[in-house]
């Protein structure tokens, strides 16, 4: 067992939309209620109008991610919240975009929950994360902790603070920075699959070119420690208008105290620029007219961290070169998982699960 009782919490998620200078509920498409009268004429005239186009025989599937959000939703919701938020987590790869990566990450209300919300009957409960636990102290960092101690206690040894340099798959050895020779029967690799790809011998160049077709996202965010409680309710808010210089804002705080000293709060805000420097002013302005600070003075620090592998790109050209790289790390006997491994949009416990999946393949 991981957890003793009463080290999970469960948290029921609270989650906003702040556009036109106001805080609607989640998701966007169901609770239209609040934004300017215009606006929700238009949304709601053009989703009634999409779904008639949709029940036309021969309609015609979608090809990119905005003619999805268009034919699903209607040209007003898109162009409210779907196309300008995701333009701004995807940058420049946003045009390419295939509907692929959408599953059950993005929530699809009926007719009656869109209207309902249009009126004013708040929509709650919609996606795939309405409920979740999270560990009662420590921060989502005592999951791996656990998981790390549930192995080393089974005799199996963790080396951490090292890098994969090499992977020779006729020898079936790993090579790592510290000079340790790992050898092994099967391999199961978490690395970003063009960084497994870019350590492996042998690759012939079919390969490297599948790999270098694959694209990505790079992330940047700010964790922002403050002064003062956090004064907005939501675990966290997306930001669609373009002049918002970060698309989503959350509160560690909020979801769970103790995830900041009594007294004070901790954001992570998620900025749409990852090139230049972040402009600290006009975050922090940002962040004061969303309601996630009561004034810029409560700012104690603010921590710039980027991560390369963040989002992967779904474009015309994904799954042709995946395919041919899982075929042949396969007959390597290699077996690449986890959101960056399996070069896929998912979850953590999605993550979770593919190493127990792992776990069996190894044993069996």
């Amino acid at each position: 067992m991981l957890f003793e009782p009463g080290d999970l919490v469960e948290i029921e998620r609270r989650t906003g939309i702040y556009t036109h200078g106001r805080m609607l509920p989640y998701p966007f498409q169901a609770n239209l209620h609040g934004l300017p009268l215009p606006v929700v004429q238009e949304c709601l005239a053009t989703f009634l109008e999409a779904q008639v186009e949709a029940g036309r025989p021969g309609a015609a599937a979608p090809r990119t991610f905005e003619d999805f959000a268009v034919q699903r939703f209607g040209r007003g919701i898109a162009e409210e919240f779907f196309i300008p938020y995701n333009r701004k987590l995807w940058g420049d790869a946003y045009d390419d975009l295939t509907p692929d990566w959408i599953s059950r990450f993005v929530p699809l209300p009926d007719v009656r929950q869109v209207i309902g919300g249009a009126i004013g009957l708040r929509q709650d409960g919609l996606g795939y994360n309405a409920h979740y636990r999270y560990p009662a102290r420590g921060g989502i960092d005592a999951l791996p902790q656990a998981m790390g101690r549930a192995v080393t206690a089974a005799g199996v040894p963790i080396h951490t603070q090292t890098d994969v340099v090499r992977i020779d798959p006729v020898a079936r050895e790993v090579h790592t920075a510290d000079g340790r020779v790992q050898p092994y029967d099967r391999l199961v690799s978490t690395l970003p699959l063009p960084e497994l790809v870019r350590r492996l011998d042998g690759v012939p160049p079919e390969l490297e070119e599948a790999a270098g077709r694959l694209r990505w996202v790079r992330w940047r965010y700010l964790d922002v420690g403050t002064t003062a409680p956090v004064p907005m309710d939501e675990h966290w808010v997306y930001a669609p208008d373009p002049a918002t210089p970060f698309f989503r804002v959350g509160c560690y705080s909020n979801a769970l105290p103790a995830m900041a000293p009594p007294g004070r709060g901790s954001l992570y805000v998620e900025l749409a620029d990852r090139d230049t420097p972040p402009d600290l002013p006009a975050i922090v302005a940002g962040l004061v007219e969303m309601g996630a600070l009561s004034t810029a003075n409560d700012v104690a620090f603010a921590d710039v961290h980027d991560i390369e592998y963040a989002y992967v790109v779904f474009d015309e050209g994904y799954a042709s070169a995946r395919e041919a790289l899982f075929t042949h790390l396969e007959g390597l006997g290699i077996r690449s998982c986890g959101r960056y491994g399996a070069w896929i949009y998912n979850s953590m416990e999605d993550s979770i699960l593919a190493g127990m999946e792992a776990a069996q393949w190894l044993s069996s």
